[in-house]
């Protein structure tokens, strides 16, 4: 278990490099601070010197590891440039360049290796609450509170397309793994699926009760899961835009899901302090469901006990901010702790 230690301010946002051996943090003082979990085999290792820069064999197979100063390694740095909270983080996937979004409605990115700001995106209009890379890099996508998604190239200061459509704020975004499409949740309780290409929104999935807060679309892309406000975990076909099934089983907001890497489990942490684990396995997924006559949403369960749960983790007073798998399929958990 690791603990990061001495902030003064409150943690907004989390997330985790795709080989899970750096977290970054987004903080309400507007700093953004990236530790390494293996100090000792990955450290934080900046460029070297643009003297010593230029006695590099730029030919050399081994070029990358020569280019970084070893002697300059550090397990942590901050990152200072936002000038509000910052709520949203993303790291490419060669955890090299880092995303941030905040409450003064800017995008920056950030080299790790030089450990600066690179790049200011502005477009929205009022604070972005959520961006994430796409799965190949080069392109990111943003949602905020001034209702609309929009698809970015780090290369360019503009965005590429703005998706709209929703009639209130957008609090997530997902890539799908292909690529080409984009998934919003937010507070107008409707999940939409964008053509990238297009622009055009392809897919509107209804059902929840509360605010979205969390998307994640499956390895192999044919499901999507959502939470809510109110603890709600809804999985949709995206083929069919229909209700595979709805998992009940958290008590407040569903801050984070997950899929493993063979998309059989599913993985949800929340404000109820649970991480609740669920396998999708049990799920015919040639069948879809259907509201009752009551309006509630299908639930697969068995005697009143969810057939899908597999495992129910809970903390003494840490809210489950973040979950995610290693490329090993080992479980990682986030929180922020909450000594009150």
């Amino acid at each position: 278990m690791y603990t990061m230690q001495g902030s003064i301010s409150r943690i907004c946002s989390l997330t985790l490099s795709d080989d899970s051996c750096l977290i970054a943090a987004g903080f309400q003082d507007a700093t953004v601070r990236v530790w390494t979990l293996a100090p000792e085999q990955r450290p934080i290792r900046p460029l070297k010197s643009a003297d010593d820069l230029a006695t590099v064999d730029l030919e050399a197979d081994d070029v990358m590891e020569r280019i970084v100063d070893d002697n300059a390694a550090t397990d942590r740095i901050t990152f200072v440039g936002h000038s509000g909270s910052v709520y949203g983080l993303s790291f490419s996937n060669d955890r090299t360049l880092l995303l941030t979004s905040s409450e003064d409605s800017t995008i920056r990115l950030w080299s790790l290796f030089t450990q600066t700001n690179l790049v200011i995106y502005r477009g929205h209009n009022y604070p972005v609450w959520s961006v994430t890379f796409s799965p190949f890099g080069h392109y990111f996508a943003s949602a905020g509170y001034d209702r609309t998604a929009r698809l970015w190239s780090t290369d360019q200061h503009q965005c590429l397309r703005v998706f709209v459509g929703s009639y209130s704020d957008l609090s997530c975004v997902a890539f799908h793994p292909n690529g080409n499409y984009v998934a919003t949740g937010g507070s107008d309780r409707v999940v939409r699926l964008y053509d990238c290409l297009q622009g055009a929104c392809v897919r509107t999935l209804t059902g929840h009760k509360g605010a979205i807060r969390s998307l994640v679309i499956s390895p192999h892309g044919r499901y999507l899961a959502s939470g809510d406000s109110r603890g709600a975990v809804l999985v949709f076909d995206i083929a069919t835009a229909s209700i595979v099934t709805e998992l009940i089983g958290h008590t407040d907001t569903v801050h984070s899901l997950v899929y493993d890497r063979d998309a059989q489990v599913l993985v949800s942490g929340g404000a109820d302090c649970q991480l609740q684990v669920w396998t999708l396995s049990k799920l015919c997924p040639d069948s879809t469901m259907e509201a009752d006559e009551d309006g509630s949403l299908p639930t697969a369960t068995v005697n009143g006990t969810n057939q899908c749960r597999m495992a129910t983790y809970r903390t003494k007073a840490t809210p489950v901010q973040l979950v995610d798998f290693t490329r090993r399929n080992l479980l990682i958990a986030c929180g922020i702790y909450n000594s009150l």
